[in-house]
């Protein structure tokens, strides 16, 4: 027990809230002794003792047989007041606090000191120096009983009493104090109802990786495109293919007849059941995947068609000449209007979720904005220059129609955000490479956008802070072209490295994708295979 005393003269000597011990004597304390010496003073008896500094010494009264009847002196009463008035005065004061004693004010400050009174030594070492597992041979009874005994000696149970206990809470952190750290000193398990929401998991490499030999490697074309139906449709020079996402087959849909003749652009309608592709020849053909046949050819440019885009029954497609052509897929007379601003190719066409805007996005570093019912010698609503490069990464957000995002060349490498009710550009990020397409996700309020020089890799971005959250990386080449699933979950990128990777980097934990919302929908007017002439 020497240890336990040691540490106790120790915890004395440094403890400030309790009271000194070896300081002199307080004035009440001596105004105390004086009132008791004054009641046992006698005319014989010596002078009274001198104080001592170290602890008061009991006055032992005097049981002189010639004062027994005598009357006792009057007190004199004390000038200064009791510390505590009310109660009665302690006849020797220790320096022991009481285990009940409370925290002191100082305590409830900024840190917390656990009170010293809840910790019993002497039981904790009683529990040290006694195992409780009985040895071989020695009676279970008799065990029994010793553990009964000690309970009631010491009032506490060996089996269940722990060593420290802590019976008051810590203070709260006042505001402003607050310590992030402290999760690393909490041992309590995390509650699965209070539990934060983790962040997905994004793998950082590709799920499945085709070989797409005859890809061409030209950054205003758009080869890939990836229908409702799940059908991926690749354009590989003059052949184009057919990948079937569910079985992961492949499929051959055209080959076309001249040889010096290739495939620029690919687009699927809305339904899914049709598809239409751009040559360098300046046609537009219209095929039918189910029956692998060629509907009709739309001739109308002078050079090869680049872009492509959909809404709803009218076909937009942009021409190496600048022209855009509105082709009317149920009439016979297709061509019903022509926009003509751009000065260079036409290689990005996109049509906003609603079908009011068409945004269009060329090699003279020009982003354009037409209104839905623009006609032929029409102007567009905004004219956006901001851009140092070609444009031909467009995308409108799905829950804000009208939204727009665009991307820069290699000498830009900027994607930019519009707004296409006032013509303003309301943000723009340095990527620090050539963005080649972008898409959004609505489930994650998120976009991702593929690079070509220098980086070769596909970003995802958080909207609307622009924040990066992952990197792709896996393409040896710049990438050339993106595309959405249909359940917007993965994406499918085309490099010139001649192969195509597929990345889950949408997947949800929840089974159902949360509804979009935003903007109006529009009505869907389902187009048939036969209502194309």
């Amino acid at each position: 027990m020497a240890h336990f005393q040691f540490e106790a003269s120790v915890s004395e000597l440094v403890r400030l809230d309790g009271p000194m011990v070896r300081a002199p004597v307080p004035r009440w304390q001596r105004k105390a002794m004086e009132r008791k010496d004054s009641c046992c003073w006698s005319p014989t008896s010596p002078a009274p003792m001198s104080f001592s500094r170290s602890k008061t010494p009991k006055c032992t009264p005097l049981m002189d047989s010639s004062l027994r009847g005598a009357k006792t002196p009057a007190k004199t009463p004390s000038k200064t007041p009791s510390k505590t008035p009310g109660k009665k005065q302690s006849k020797t004061p220790t320096g022991k606090r009481p285990a009940s004693a409370t925290l002191p004010p100082s305590n409830q400050g900024d840190r917390f000191i656990p009170n010293r009174a809840l910790m019993d030594l002497d039981f904790s070492n009683f529990r040290i120096n006694n195992d409780d597992e009985p040895e071989e041979g020695e009676d279970v009874k008799g065990r029994a009983y010793s553990s009964t005994l000690s309970e009631m000696l010491s009032g506490k149970q060996t089996e269940n009493a722990k060593i420290l206990t802590l019976k008051q809470k810590p203070p709260k952190a006042q505001e402003g104090y607050y310590n992030n750290l402290k999760v690393l000193y909490s041992s309590s398990k995390c509650d699965s109802t209070t539990k934060a929401k983790a962040g997905r998991y994004i793998p950082k490499t590709a799920d499945n990786v085709l070989d797409a030999p005859g890809l061409r490697n030209d950054f205003y074309l758009n080869l890939v495109d990836w229908g409702s139906r799940n059908l991926l449709a690749v354009a590989l020079h003059d052949d184009l293919y057919l990948w079937i996402a569910s079985s992961g087959t492949v499929e051959h849909l055209l080959k076309l007849d001249d040889p010096e003749d290739y495939l620029c652009s690919v687009s699927w309608i809305k339904e899914g059941n049709v598809l239409a592709t751009g040559n360098a020849q300046g046609q537009v053909q219209l095929w039918d995947v189910e029956k692998s046949k060629c509907l009709r050819t739309m001739d109308g440019h002078a050079a090869r068609v680049g872009s492509l885009s959909w809404n709803e029954f009218i076909l937009t497609s942009g021409s190496r000449t600048g022209k855009i052509h509105h082709h009317d897929v149920r009439v016979a007379d297709h061509h019903v209007a022509t926009l003509d601003c751009h000065t260079q190719e036409v290689c990005g066409l996109k049509w906003s979720p609603d079908g009011k805007y068409l945004a269009s996005g060329g090699n003279d570093n020009q982003v354009n904005v037409w209104a839905s019912a623009a006609g032929t010698g029409t102007a567009p609503l905004y004219s956006l220059t901001q851009h140092q490069a070609a444009v031909k990464a467009l995308a409108w957000c799905p829950w804000q129609p009208s939204i727009l995002a665009s991307g820069g060349g290699t000498a830009d490498r900027t994607i930019r955000f519009w707004n296409c009710n006032t013509g303003l550009c309301l943000n723009s990020v340095d990527t620090g490479s050539q963005v080649s397409s972008i898409l959004w996700s609505a489930a994650h309020k998120e976009l991702i956008s593929s690079h070509g020089f220098a980086q070769y890799q596909l970003s995802i971005w958080k909207y609307p802070m622009m924040q990066r959250i992952a990197d792709l990386k896996g393409h040896t080449n710049r990438i050339l072209s993106m595309c959405l699933s249909p359940d917007q979950t993965m994406v499918m990128s085309a490099a010139a490295d001649e192969t195509l990777r597929r990345w889950s980097c949408f997947t949800s934990v929840d089974s159902k994708q949360k509804s979009v919302k935003g903007g109006k929908t529009r009505t869907s007017h389902a187009l048939s295979v036969g209502q194309i002439r």
